[in-house]
């Protein structure tokens, strides 16, 4: 796993961001972060992970926590070694990736995987926004990672998804973000594993373009 500071500033508070499969911190860097700090976590081909670490000495007053696409399995599969949370939110993921009622469907998770590096070059970023407008902004700052370090990404928690059997308390997130235009994680299933919590958003996958900070998002009813 990686990380990035989208913003270090010695701030009293601090914004923890588990990022989508595929993605880097190149798309997220646009957004304001106002009075907080935000450390980004994406490239889950492992989970090795430290925030003691990561943070040193560093005690924050309020830690919030965003979590998006395979990032909210990640994140809820980390919990025990999160900080305590002030808020935890959820946007277009579940903590059943692969599932056929709560998650991406087994068949069609499979075949991204199979057509992994061909979908990277073509059709999933595609899907991924929910109109062209949103493709083109994406493109002027695209992730900056490999295919093949893409894919490769994908084949880990692949095995490592089928390999956990983990079930969800219905208590970590408070809130999640719904996007009734995802291509790439079925409405229907988001909404059957997240009930009266759900938040409509008129957006695709990738909704970050409908904010323009991290408080905007957080402040999402």
């Amino acid at each position: 796993m990686q990380y990035h500071w989208l913003n270090k500033s010695d701030n009293k508070d601090l914004i923890i961001f588990f990022g989508g499969w595929s993605f880097d911190y190149k798309p997220f860097e646009y957004l304001d972060c106002g009075n907080n700090d935000v450390l980004m976590f994406y490239d889950y081909t492992d989970l090795k992970f430290s925030l003691d670490e990561i943070l040193g000495n560093k005690v924050y007053e309020k830690v919030r926590l965003i979590a998006w696409s395979m990032g909210v399995f990640v994140a809820f599969y980390l919990k025990d070694e999160l900080p305590k949370l002030a808020d935890a939110l959820a946007i277009n993921g579940t903590p059943y990736p692969i599932d056929d009622e709560r998650g991406i469907p087994h068949r069609t998770f499979d075949l991204t995987l199979q057509y992994a590096e061909i979908g990277l070059k073509d059709k999933f970023y595609k899907n991924v926004f929910s109109n062209e407008a949103f493709l083109i902004r994406y493109l002027k700052t695209p992730v900056e990672r490999s295919v093949d370090s893409r894919v490769i990404e994908l084949e880990s928690l692949n095995e490592f998804i089928k390999g956990t059997n983990q079930t969800y308390d219905n208590e970590f997130y408070q809130r999640a973000i719904v996007g009734i235009k995802d291509k790439i994680i079925p409405t229907k299933n988001q909404l059957n594993c997240w009930g009266n919590i759900a938040i409509r958003l008129d957006c695709g996958h990738f909704p970050f373009y409908n904010f323009e900070s991290w408080e905007d998002i957080l402040e999402c009813r």
